[in-house]
């Protein structure tokens, strides 16, 4: 009975062993791929690292393939003829499962890392709520969909092969002693074996749970590299990972850690529990106007342009000419321009939510809740908008009742929400997202002109987004003229030319929208930004950029203020930003001496922190960090060289974003009782 065991165990070894050479093989093919650098020759002892932390760290998950067979068909294997006879099909069944398993896991993380240029994190948690059509389509007709899922076809069979033959190996005979009592002795020595085996694997090669390998214990060699670092996590670890991670710690933290979090952030005459008398935090926030800058505009134009990343305003991506029309604004003599400026968020909705309400969204999803359909704060920028006697409209390119912003939007201080789906007409050529920038912005356009009163305008546009299927006729790129001074790797790629294409669309459009209505109001003033940067295009390891993306280019988007009566500096000595200092900002501009009004961040026109944050980032003067990471770069322009990442000993900034985020934890926790009435 043992014997059978015996034998049927080292079949569980054998099938075990096809995975970690699997995962490796997936690791190799992520590298491939996605290698930001012209050669790994130099990188040989970090690649080696990669792989053999990689190898140890998998086993998290791997090792159950040894444990898996070991119950459901070696055990009973040993009593029941059918599990000894059918074994082997048994365990190909039971890998084969697996496997698949593994191939949707790393294709997830493969279009994951083509988007967001990591492997997972939080953002999987926003996909609940996400445009799934947009999804589909992207994966489609972006992604290469149809053939990641035929691609199952081949490599089921392959795995079935690999499974079945690896059981065909010789196994080690089973020995027999001629003392009993030495035979049950090797029998328990080899059943309590192969439980502490299993454990031993699992452990990463370890009996101490606590050395198992973790983000934390990644060799040096390897997490200085940031692209090695993420390529040495097996993808089941990766997504385990992000499980276990809340979207927001912070909403887990109890009212007393809520309650010093706040203590370290609130105005001085608030930090001492005093807030607690005010309807929520928010209220302790509250400034006072130095009088307006320039004269009342009848019209505010606040205009988010989807995707607009700072990289691509930089000198050295001056060739690609995707934002040519954002550069020309830049040089009027009366536009003040920041290029180290960070979006409240890493994808839209966040970024949006965290403009309209004047506090960070930190990936809560604000505009799902219907508390906040029905309360606002003080914080808002429509809301405030109208204390200063605008009529206030928010403009989106798509269908605002995705994300219920429809909703949301009222409760934050907008006297109309219009959608780009509705106005524009049923046959108004769309993207899942929304209808093309260059008919929003017209028709827009055109209902502005027929407003006489002041009014602030919050427009949003889409069409900068994947999958990136505008016809060329619309875009209007002439990819060989405009990229003449690039190389024929960016030149001649399908692909990077579509992306490209649709960005300097987006530009132009919104550049023609400027025009318009500053011809047809000429006192307007104008802010533009992104809602967050891209990397369209995956210009990584090309001829432009033979390197790894800095966190410049991940992250910052950049900011235009645009007034005939502003000049170029507007921001005086400050070099940094962030989307909440928008709305200080603003109303900083053009409100009345005296004027009350609310925000977390000091104007760009007064004196900065020493460092701002936002739920992912900070930035200084001196330097731009990562939160998850606690690494940071030397602040700068992009250039071909890469940007060396650096650990911070200091978290000072890590734990002022954690403390913001736990001001938008409080108020989500006490919803229900601590918004304002809606006005």
């Amino acid at each position: 009975m043992f014997e059978q065991f015996y034998m049927s165990m080292q079949q569980d070894v054998k099938l075990f062993l096809v995975f970690p050479i699997l995962c490796a093989v997936f690791r190799s093919v992520f590298i491939a791929v996605y290698n930001p650098y012209p050669t790994l020759a130099n990188r040989k002892k970090s690649l080696w690292t990669c792989f053999r932390y990689g190898f140890w760290w998998g086993m998290d998950f791997n090792a159950y393939m040894f444990l898996i067979p070991l119950i459901l068909v070696s055990l009973p294997a040993a009593f029941l003829s059918f599990f000894s006879e059918y074994g082997d099909v048994l365990r190909v069944a039971i890998g084969l499962v697996y496997a698949i398993i593994l191939y949707a896991a790393f294709m997830g993380k493969m279009i994951f890392y083509r988007h967001f240029h990591d492997t997972y994190n939080y953002l999987i948690h926003m996909g609940k709520h996400a445009e799934k059509h947009n999804l589909i389509d992207v994966f489609f007709n972006q992604d290469h969909g149809l053939a990641i899922l035929l691609g199952y076809i081949p490599y089921i069979a392959v795995m079935i092969a690999a499974c079945w033959g690896i059981q065909q190996l010789p196994s080690i005979p089973y020995p027999v002693f001629e003392s009993s009592f030495a035979q049950y002795g090797f029998n328990l020595c080899v059943f309590l074996g192969s439980i502490l085996g299993f454990y031993w694997f699992r452990f990463g090669g370890t009996l101490n749970h606590r050395n198992k390998p973790e983000w934390d214990t990644i060799p040096s060699i390897v997490k200085e590299d940031a692209f090695l670092a993420r390529a040495c996590i097996d993808d089941l670890v990766a997504l385990k990972w992000v499980r276990r991670r809340p979207v927001a710690e912070e909403l887990q933290r109890s009212e007393e850690e809520l309650k010093r979090a706040l203590s370290r952030i609130l105005p001085g005459e608030y930090s001492n529990g005093t807030w607690e008398s005010l309807p929520n935090p928010a209220h302790a926030f509250k400034r006072i106007a130095k009088g307006a800058r320039i004269r009342k505009p009848q019209h505010i134009f606040f205009i988010v342009g989807e995707s607009v990343p700072q990289w691509a305003m930089d000198p050295m991506y001056s060739r690609l000419h995707v934002l040519d029309g954002s550069r020309a604004l830049k040089d009027d003599e009366h536009t003040a321009y920041l290029n180290n400026f960070l979006p409240a968020g890493n994808i839209s909705r966040p970024s949006i939510v965290s403009l309209m309400t004047g506090i960070y969204d930190a990936q809560l999803e604000l505009n799902e809740m219907e508390a906040f359909w029905h309360g606002t704060l003080p914080t808002t920028f429509a809301g405030q908008m109208k204390k200063l006697g605008y009529q206030t409209i928010y403009w989106y390119g798509g269908n605002a009742s995705n994300g219920n912003f429809n909703h949301f939007g009222k409760a934050q201080g907008f006297d109309r929400i219009e959608s780009a789906t509705t106005f524009c007409g049923e046959d108004a050529p769309r993207t899942w997202v929304g209808v093309y920038d260059h008919v929003f912005l017209e028709k827009a356009a055109e209902l502005i002109k027929e407003i006489d009163v002041p009014t602030f305008h919050f427009v949003y546009t889409t069409s900068n987004h994947g999958p990136y299927k505008i016809p060329k006729e619309v875009l209007q790129f002439d990819s060989e003229r405009l990229l003449s001074g690039v190389g024929e790797d960016i030149r001649n790629n399908k692909e990077r030319c579509a992306a490209l294409g649709t960005a300097y669309y987006a530009d132009q459009a919104v550049s023609r929208f400027i025009r318009e209505m500053r011809d047809s109001f000429p006192d307007s003033l104008f802010i533009y930004t992104g809602d967050h940067s891209s990397l369209y295009a995956t210009l990584g390891n090309s001829s432009l950029v033979p390197r790894d993306y800095s966190f410049r280019e991940l992250f910052c988007t950049p900011l235009f203020i645009h007034h005939r009566q502003i000049s170029k500096n507007l921001f005086g000595g400050n070099t940094i930003g962030t989307h909440l200092n928008i709305i200080p900002t603003v109303i900083e501009l053009v409100a009345p001496k005296g004027f009350e009004y609310y925000s977390l961040y000091p104007s760009l026109t007064e004196q900065q922190p020493e460092g701002l944050v936002t739920p992912k980032q900070w930035i200084t003067p001196q330097e731009l960090g990562e939160i998850a990471s606690k690494k940071a770069e030397v602040i700068g322009e992009s250039t071909p060289q890469i940007k060396e990442k650096y650990d911070v000993k200091d978290e000072q900034f890590i734990q002022l974003s954690s403390d913001f985020i736990s001001l938008t934890a409080w108020i989500v926790k006490h919803k229900n009782e601590c918004l304002d009435s809606i006005s």
